[in-house]
């Protein structure tokens, strides 16, 4: 086959290489390859056009699930009136979303065809974090700063301060936003003990427990890990009567408030303890010097209770040379132990 043949193969274009492979095709295999062809246009054109819009796929039983709040009632209403417009060929997101767009605690919908007449539909609500106070009032706020009116509020809830208008949908203030923050990453059995939530200019975010230490957070960031931090510090019970925990580094959080802890003294570092003499004879001096019996009846390395009594001098030893013998004395350490002075 000659160079020039083989460059006019690499030039065939993929359309014309399927033209060709259809050219090469029986005629039967044609009609057969056409109608099928037909039929997929027409089935696609009947789905789209007709039958996922169509009465045979209607819904009809509407299953709504997770509502709890007051308007649970108007929620279910609203979103069967909703899914009765489509079918389970066509279920319209949007539409159910924009039916339950003026209940605040919706916070989103699940939703799930049951083929052929069937829609089950799972309200995820949002759950009251905090108290916003205001000068309008009082009103439940979500942990993402969404103002809750109308919804119930079961148990106690910290409180967070908010300046200025509150809002509509969302708290205005960006403090107060931050504050519900910090009571809705709280676990729901420690945000029932927090009395409130504050801004401070030095600490951060500082959530006062009821009976219990002041949390400092910080910047409202990290939460999670520092809400387990401070799980861990009050299942401590070593961390009993702390005024605060400081949680601005959640790996490492301190304690403070806590009772000092009474110590042994110890003698100054470099300063090895004197074992009390056991043969050589101590002779009383204005010192303060202790006889051996006194020293192994006295705790080691502290003084007898009153060294200003003078010992009795043992019997003199006929056998030991007539020199004067040295005399080792023992003084008070800084550290509250006992120290070898020449």
């Amino acid at each position: 086959m000659s160079a020039a043949a083989v460059a006019g193969r690499r030039r065939v274009s993929p359309r014309r290489a399927a033209a060709r492979a259809v050219g090469q095709l029986s005629p039967r295999l044609k009609r057969r390859l056409i109608a099928v062809v037909v039929v997929t246009v027409v089935l696609a054109a009947g789905y789209q056009f007709w039958l996922r819009d169509s009465s045979l796929v209607a819904v009809e039983r509407v299953q709504v699930t997770g509502a709890t709040s007051a308007d649970a009632d108007r929620v279910r209403g609203a979103l069967t009136a909703a899914a009765k417009q489509m079918t389970t060929l066509h279920v319209d997101q949007a539409a159910l979303d924009k039916a339950v767009a003026n209940f605040p605690v919706v916070r989103r919908l699940e939703v799930k065809a049951d083929f052929p007449h069937g829609l089950r539909v799972h309200v995820i609500e949002y759950q009251p974090a905090a108290i916003a106070v205001s000068d309008s009032g009082r009103v439940p706020v979500a942990g993402d700063g969404t103002i809750l009116r109308g919804v119930g509020v079961e148990g106690r809830l910290p409180t967070v301060d908010v300046n200025g208008a509150l809002g509509t949908k969302f708290l205005l203030d960006r403090a107060a936003r931050g504050g519900a923050a910090v009571a809705g990453s709280a676990a729901p059995v420690l945000r029932g003990r927090i009395l409130d939530v504050q801004l401070r200019a030095d600490e951060g975010y500082v959530a006062q427990l009821r009976d219990g230490p002041e949390l400092i957070f910080g910047p409202a960031t990290r939460l999670r890990a520092k809400w387990a931090a401070a799980t861990r510090v009050l299942a401590d019970l070593e961390a009993r009567g702390a005024s605060y925990i400081d949680l601005r580094i959640p790996s490492r959080p301190a304690v403070g408030g806590l009772a000092a802890t009474t110590l042994a003294p110890v003698a100054p570092a470099g300063t090895a303890p004197t074992a009390p003499p056991t043969t050589s004879t101590v002779a009383p001096t204005d010192t303060g010097a202790v006889t051996p019996e006194s020293a192994q009846s006295a705790v080691p390395n502290q003084l007898p209770a009153d060294p200003t009594t003078p010992p009795a001098t043992p019997p003199a030893d006929t056998t030991a040379p007539t020199a004067p013998q040295p005399t080792d004395t023992l003084t008070a350490g800084t550290g509250g132990g006992a120290t070898a002075a020449p």
